[in-house]
């Protein structure tokens, strides 16, 4: 049934689905859950690739898609007011015809909605000069498991009465309480938005540029870098074709007035020059800018070209690490016989992680696990995160303790009673 798999291709059935349309309506599913012991999924569109969205325990899924208003957008004090059901790409053209910008851009923005978003926190290739998801959340309306429905934050710029239970609940990926409405910030739309790719013949190449463009005091909108094999199974997308001898593409965009992105992106083209960038273009027009991102957000569906099951991570490095990674993506690679592919947010050291494989084979099985165990250990000891905008949900649980300490594990599932003393909501997500 389609409210049984997520992204992530796994698969668990319910007992019950529900639609409710209002905040009242969830509050009595909710009420009865907590009665009758009975497990309550939140669920958006089913994008996500960590599990988050799936009834790992049976009992209700709570589909929220009948949430679907933008209550108001106030351009006076850049503020959107909006429900959890609206799809994030719906919301950002809403916004833009008034003159405004909502930043956070998940790739799958065209069909995500923004309630997944604030629970997994999503982040997206903006995120290296706008920051993500929580950065934009100013206030929401909740409902508890217990059937309480509150509000948290504020509207205004400021505001820090009491704890910032807002912040708490943005990335708890619904384990804390169902968003029923959310109070977003917004900015002004940049005057002018360039696009430009650069092509290299060593990956680490592009990993040592994106490092000195970051720290020639340049800040671009967007910096994203796709590998080998990800070009390899996008390249009909890419106008004019892939170059001869290249192993990895950068994807770089500045915004700004004309003469702050002119001036960007003359210092990036300069960047790219000294550290081995080839073939730089920068977009003859908006229609040339598309096509490129439409490459880049093809890539994960299309990666089924190299086999049938794929093991995806998004794990993220200080950026400086960056090249250290992608050398060792690249022997875990030649070591296990596995097709590895990397791409993503190279501005803030968010690489998006897959190994291609049949599940069905023991050998690749056992392979690809110890691979991804050895890439979540190699990335904390590079200071970095097993998981940057994905969420932990079912899929990284088991790793969560490689990262989180017992003591703070502990913590959190303190502060998950408070808010559910029955534990209904969303259980065995994050361990809790």
């Amino acid at each position: 049934m389609s409210y049984a798999y997520d992204a992530t291709r796994n698969e668990h059935v319910p007992e019950a689905v529900a639609f409710p349309q209002n905040s009242g309506q969830v509050a009595e599913i909710l009420k009865l859950a907590t009665a009758h012991g009975f497990a309550v999924t939140p669920r958006g569109a089913g994008s996500g690739m960590s599990g988050g969205a799936l009834a790992a325990r049976q009992g209700l899924v709570l589909v929220m898609t009948r949430f679907n208003r933008i209550v108001r957008i106030d351009a006076d004090n850049f503020i959107g007011v909006v429900q959890p059901g609206v799809v994030t790409g719906e919301f950002q053209r809403a916004v833009a015809g008034q003159g405004l910008f909502y930043p956070p851009d998940p790739s799958s923005a065209d069909f995500s909605t923004l309630g997944g978003n604030l629970a997994e926190c999503a982040g997206g290739p903006r995120a290296v000069k706008y920051g993500v998801t929580r950065d934009y959340v100013l206030g929401l309306e909740v409902v508890l498991p217990t059937g309480e429905i509150i509000k948290t934050g504020v509207q205004t710029v400021k505001g820090v009465v009491g704890y910032d239970l807002t912040r708490l609940i943005v990335g708890s990926e619904g384990t804390l309480g169902v968003i029923t409405e959310m109070t977003l910030r917004l900015r002004a739309q940049p005057q002018t938005v360039e696009t430009l790719s650069a092509w290299f013949v060593k990956m680490t190449d592009a990993a040592r540029a994106v490092a000195a463009i970051l720290q020639s005091g340049i800040v671009p909108r967007a910096l994203e870098y796709m590998d080998k094999n990800a070009i390899s199974c996008v390249k009909n997308y890419l106008e004019g074709g892939v170059p001869e001898n290249r192993e990895a593409m950068l994807l770089i965009e500045a915004d700004g007035s004309p003469g702050q992105t002119a001036e960007a992106l003359e210092k990036i083209e300069k960047v790219l020059a000294d550290h081995g960038g080839l073939d730089v273009r920068v977009a003859r027009d908006p229609d040339a800018a598309a096509g490129l991102w439409r490459a880049r957000k093809a890539i994960s569906p299309a990666l089924y070209t190299y086999g049938p099951h794929k093991i995806n991570e998004d794990i993220v490095v200080p950026r400086s690490r960056l090249p250290e990674m992608v050398e060792k993506i690249r022997e875990l690679g030649q070591k296990t016989g596995l097709t590895m592919v990397s791409f993503g947010h190279a501005g803030d050291g968010n690489i998006h992680f897959n190994i291609m494989l049949d599940k069905n084979e023991p050998a690749q099985l056992l392979a690809a696990r110890q691979a991804v165990d050895e890439i979540f250990d190699f990335t904390l000891a590079l200071g970095g995160t097993i998981s940057g905008e994905h969420g932990v949900g079912l899929a990284k649980a088991p790793y969560m303790q490689k990262e989180i300490s017992d003591a703070a594990l502990g913590l959190m599932q303190r502060i998950k009673a408070a808010f559910d003393p029955a534990g209904i909501l969303n259980p065995g997500k994050m361990r809790l």
